[in-house]
C-alpha cells in the first residue's frame, strides 16, 4: 500500500508539471534565460588536425584554433596586428559574454535584457574605443530591441514594443550587423518573425525601426556620449528587410544579405531611401503549416510592384549569414569586384554550412559567378574583423571565422589552379 501511495504521488506529480510546463511557457523562458545568462564559458585554445576542402579553383585548408560552445554575437582582432595570437581576440557571445585574453566576463547589460524567444545580444559596433550592443529586451510583457552603450550599461535607444503575440516573436529575426561609411554607422534591424506576421508588416511602416537599414551619424552618438543629448537619433536608410545578416562596403556602395522566409535568401546593393519589399514581394514563400505559416506564396516580381530586386536570391535558401569583402588572396586571384558570405544550416533541399564567393561586375549592378563551399557541416557565423567590420587578414592571407558551437577555425586558401 505504501508503495502505491508513492507511485502515485511520483505520478501525480510527474502528470502536474507537464500540465504546468504546457500552460506556462512564459514561465519557463524565463527560467532558461536566467540559467542562460548565468552560464559560464570555457575557452580552450587548440591545435587539432587541418582539413583541405576542395573549391573550383584553389583548395581551403580549414583549422580548429579556439574551441568555444556559444554563439557569437561580434569579434574582433586588431587589424594592426599580423601575426595571429588567440590571446588578442575579443569574442562576444549571444549570451551576454565578453571573452578576452581566453577568459569570460559578463558584460554590462540592463535587467531588460533578455534571451526569451531567441533573444540576446545580436551585434556589436564601435564608435573609436567606446563600444556599444543592439539587444532584445523583455519589460513587463513588452519585447523590443535596444542599444546599450557598454561602459555604463546606459540604454540609449530603445525601439516600440513589437505588436505580435510573445509566442510568435523570435529574436532570431533582428539580425543583425554594422558597418562604418563616412561619417555614419549602418546598423541592420530585422522583423522578430516565425513567419509573416504582424511583426513582418513593420518592414513598410516609417515609424517603426524594424525590418529597416539604420544609419547613426557619429556626430549624434557622440552627443549622446557627451550628454549633450538624451537619445539616440536613429535614422532609416533603407526599409522592406526581413532578416538583415550581413553589411559590407565595396567601393562606396554597401551590400547586404539576409534571410528570406522558406527561400529566398538575398545579396542587395542597399541604397539609401529605397524599398527591398518585404514582406510584399519574395523569391521565398510563407513557411508550411507544419512551420506556423500558410505555406501561401508570395508576389515574385519585386519591379513590377515598385521595390527594389535582389542581385541574386537562393532558392531554396542556404541560411546565409555574415557578408564581407573578399580577402586580398582572393581578389589578386580573380581580379574582379569579389565579396564572400557565410551560410548556417540551410534545409533539407540546400545545406549552408558554406563560405559563398559572389563576383560581380565593375559596376557591381550584376552578379557573375556564385560559389559555394561546403565546409565539414559547421554552421558559420561571423568572420573575425576590426571595430569597424572589416574582414581580418593575417600576415599570411588566412581568415577567421566563427562556427555556432564549436569555436574559431582558421581558413587559408592555397594551391591555386
Amino acid at each position: 500500500m505504501k508503495n502505491f501511495f508513492i507511485f502515485f504521488l511520483w505520478l501525480v506529480t510527474i502528470v502536474y508539471t507537464i500540465v504546468w510546463t504546457f500552460e506556462n511557457p512564459e514561465k519557463i523562458e524565463k527560467i532558461k534565460d536566467r540559467f542562460k545568462k548565468n552560464k559560464q564559458i570555457e575557452i580552450k585554445v587548440v591545435s587539432g588536425k587541418s582539413k583541405n576542402v576542395s573549391a573550383n579553383a584553389f583548395t581551403i585548408k580549414l583549422s580548429q584554433i579556439l574551441e568555444n560552445k556559444s554563439k557569437t554575437a561580434f569579434v574582433v582582432y586588431p587589424n594592426n596586428i599580423k601575426k595571429f595570437d588567440p590571446i588578442n581576440l575579443t569574442i562576444f557571445t549571444q549570451t551576454g559574454q565578453k571573452i578576452n585574453k581566453n577568459e569570460s566576463e559578463k558584460i554590462n547589460l540592463p535587467n531588460h535584457f533578455t534571451l526569451q524567444r531567441n533573444g540576446g545580444v545580436k551585434t556589436i559596433f564601435y564608435l573609436e574605443d567606446k563600444a556599444f550592443a543592439l539587444i532584445s529586451s523583455n519589460e513587463r510583457g513588452c519585447y523590443f530591441a535596444s542599444i546599450i552603450f557598454l561602459e555604463k550599461g546606459e540604454e540609449i535607444f530603445r525601439s516600440k514594443c513589437l505588436p505580435e503575440d510573445p509566442s510568435n516573436n523570435d529574436f532570431n529575426g533582428l539580425g543583425s550587423s554594422n558597418v562604418h561609411i563616412g561619417d555614419s554607422i549602418l546598423l541592420s534591424l530585422g522583423t522578430p518573425e516565425k513567419h509573416i506576421s504582424k511583426n513582418s508588416l513593420l518592414a513598410q511602416e516609417d515609424n517603426s525601426m524594424f525590418g529597416k537599414i539604420l544609419e547613426i551619424t557619429k556626430k549624434d552618438l557622440n552627443e549622446v556620449l557627451e550628454k549633450k543629448s538624451k537619445n539616440l537619433k536613429v535614422n532609416i536608410f533603407s526599409k522592406g528587410h526581413r532578416v538583415p545578416q550581413g553589411l559590407t562596403v565595396l567601393n562606396n556602395k554597401v551590400f547586404n544579405v539576409e534571410h528570406g522566409p522558406k527561400g529566398g535568401d538575398e545579396l542587395n546593393q542597399v541604397i539609401k531611401g529605397k524599398n527591398y519589399g518585404w514582406p510584399v514581394v519574395s523569391y521565398g514563400t510563407n513557411y508550411l503549416k507544419n512551420k506556423g505559416g500558410d505555406g501561401k506564396s508570395i508576389k515574385l516580381n519585386h519591379e513590377n510592384e515598385n521595390y527594389e530586386e535582389p542581385l541574386f536570391a537562393f532558392v531554396p535558401s542556404i541560411g546565409i549569414s555574415a557578408l564581407n569583402n573578399c580577402p586580398s588572396v582572393l581578389k589578386n586571384y580573380y581580379k574582379k569586384p569579389c565579396l564572400i558570405a557565410l551560410s548556417l544550416y540551410g534545409n533539407d533541399l540546400r545545406k549552408g554550412n558554406s563560405i559563398v564567393i559572389f563576383l560581380l561586375n565593375e559596376d557591381l549592378d550584376k552578379v557573375h559567378s556564385i560559389e559555394k563551399i561546403f565546409l565539414d557541416g559547421l554552421i558559420l557565423r561571423h568572420f573575425i574583423t576590426d571595430t569597424k567590420n572589416v574582414i581580418y587578414e593575417d600576415k599570411d592571407g588566412a581568415i577567421y571565422v566563427s562556427a555556432d558551437k564549436k569555436g574559431i577555425y582558421k581558413i587559408e586558401f592555397t594551391d591555386f589552379r
